[in-house]
């Protein structure tokens, strides 16, 4: 058994969680794990902080057994991270008791520099620094979290893994964009792909569930979350992602709108008036569903679909063409479709999305049971009809267990 901190590092937030793993084989596969504690620390820098704590291994003093709650001043990231050390201190396991090997750090755009999880040092640092031009959101954040967490736990192994890496076996057909090569070699510009770590998490378990090896089988993983991707796996390698240079491309996502005519942005900034930083956060705070239907959280659209609000109804409708799209998309590039596999929030927990997005399919053997969809679980299921041609499956995201397993692959632990 391995003990790894993992640590994601936003803008204004850092989720961590203390992973026990119990074995790693190739390239960080395999071996199962156990969550002994897991928090976030919010509102970072904008007053108001919050500190959420729980341990998992039957202890601990805080509320409701293990779990500690509390509002606190977190001025910046070296506050948070302080703020975390301390938690499990006084509320643990003890990090130190606990056999910590390594601290495993998401990070979102690795570039075309690292396709691997990487040892972290000065030059690490450096270079996702550098990379932040391509991530502005995300890169910066994630290097604070790393140096701040550096210095609060010293005494062990940091690892840096790549939302982007499990792309990194997409051909250069997939992933280059029809620009001036010169000007999109100068400026980095062609598709990187992301949610790569969630893929990887759940493509092992799908093909346990199926009973074939992952190498077998030509998938669709749909990561639908407040972010969404689709992703095209053939023999267990990335070969199409719907994420670009940026989050942005692809699906319809809370807040940010997928794939749009770039034309419509030069339209906007020339006739529209706005300025580059009003398209920039239009895009990624103002548009997808909170756009269409004022809302982000899609709990809150089904609702007011039901209820019958024709914007929310639409915005759904949106969702479900654009997956349809990618889904058929994907299963020609490949070839054929054995399974389709939802994960993430949206994906492993609103039926109404399942069934939307996947409804009108059976001539292509995508079939969704009524009865499956609509049980509440939290355990990878089908929920296609057993002799359906292809499977549609709902496995549970498992980030944070993954990132344990690259980062101890790294380590040697």
């Amino acid at each position: 058994m391995s003990v790894v901190l993992v640590v994601n590092s936003g803008s204004s937030s850092v989720k961590y969680e203390l992973v026990e793993v119990d074995g790693t084989g190739p390239d960080g596969e395999g071996g199962g794990g156990r969550s002994l504690a897991s928090g976030l620390v919010e509102r970072i820098g904008t007053g108001g902080g919050h500190l959420r704590h729980e341990r998992r291994d039957g202890e601990g003093d805080g509320d409701g057994g293990g779990r500690t709650e509390r509002d606190l001043d977190v001025p910046d990231h070296g506050a948070a991270l302080r703020a975390v050390v301390d938690a499990f201190a006084q509320h643990g396991p003890d990090l130190g008791e606990a056999g910590l090997v390594a601290v495993g750090h998401r990070v979102v755009h690795g570039g075309t520099r690292f396709s691997a999880p990487v040892l972290v040092d000065d030059d690490l640092e450096r270079a996702v620094e550098e990379l932040s031009d391509l991530a502005p959101l995300h890169n910066p954040a994630n290097l604070e979290g790393i140096r701040v967490a550096r210095r609060a736990v010293p005494d062990v192994p940091h690892v840096a893994v790549f939302d982007t890496a499990f792309h990194a076996t997409v051909p250069p057909e997939a992933y280059t964009y029809a620009l001036d090569r010169d000007v999109a070699r100068r400026n980095g510009v062609r598709r990187y792909g992301f949610h790569g770590t969630s893929v990887a998490s759940v493509v092992p378990r799908a093909a346990a569930l199926l009973g074939r090896p992952a190498e077998d089988l030509a998938m669709v993983v749909l990561h639908l979350g407040n972010g969404a991707s689709a992703t095209a796996v053939l023999g267990g390698r990335s070969v199409e992602t719907s994420m670009g240079l940026t989050p942005l491309e692809g699906l319809v996502m809370g807040t940010r709108p997928g794939d749009v005519d770039p034309g419509a942005l030069l339209h906007l900034l020339r006739a529209g008036g706005l300025s580059v930083d009003e398209l920039d956060h239009l895009l990624n705070r103002g548009s997808g569903l909170a756009g269409l239907a004022g809302a982000s959280d899609v709990r809150e659209v089904v609702r007011r679909a039901a209820d019958g609000d024709a914007d929310a109804e639409l915005a759904l409708d949106v969702v479900a063409h654009r997956v349809r799209h990618y889904l058929g998309a994907y299963a020609f590039a490949m070839g054929r479709l054995d399974a389709v596999v939802l994960t993430a929030g949206v994906g492993e927990n609103s039926a109404e999305v399942r069934r939307r997005a996947l409804a009108g399919l059976e001539g292509f053997g995508v079939v969704v049971d009524a009865g499956r969809n609509a049980e509440l679980s939290r355990e990878a299921r089908r929920i296609s009809p057993d002799d359906a041609p292809v499977a549609v499956l709902v496995v549970p995201t498992a980030e944070e267990l993954q990132i344990a397993r690259e980062t101890l692959a790294v380590v040697g632990a």
